[in-house]
């Protein structure tokens, strides 16, 4: 028995309307839900990113309750021959590329941040599979 996949991840905003610019307007990710002044999810393939403002989640409700602070780290894996056009979309939207790294093994990754200041990552599919 061995978990699948991490199904649906979460970060803790300050603002919707700038989630919502960024991660549908700049990424161009797709918004599949929104509860105003809450939180906004987005398909991220075939699993989702949940954008919630903390002190909202923190109270609890029909679910229980949830909080983070902090600079948080995710990375979205994308197709090795996509790797430098979305490198060149996220230069394009006006996202300073932080650090570009090399993994070895021919597989990149670059970061950069969400207005949140969360440390985003584009990685190279597969790169995980050799571990």
């Amino acid at each position: 028995m061995e978990i699948k996949k991490i199904k649906e991840t979460c970060l803790y905003v300050a603002d919707l309307k700038e989630s919502k610019a960024f991660y549908a307007g700049k990424l161009g990710m797709k918004q599949i839900g929104e509860v105003k002044d809450r939180h906004i999810f987005f398909r991220a393939g075939s699993s989702v990113l949940l954008c919630f403002i903390a002190d909202v989640s923190k109270q609890g409700g029909n679910l229980p309750p949830h909080y983070g602070a902090g600079q948080l780290h995710l990375a979205f894996e994308v197709e090795q021959e996509q790797y430098e056009a979305w490198k060149e979309k996220v230069k394009s939207a006006g996202i300073p590329i932080e650090q570009e790294y090399d993994w070895g093994g021919g597989f990149l990754s670059f970061y950069f941040r969400d207005p949140d200041q969360h440390l985003l990552e584009v990685v190279m599919e597969g790169m995980w599979e050799r571990s």
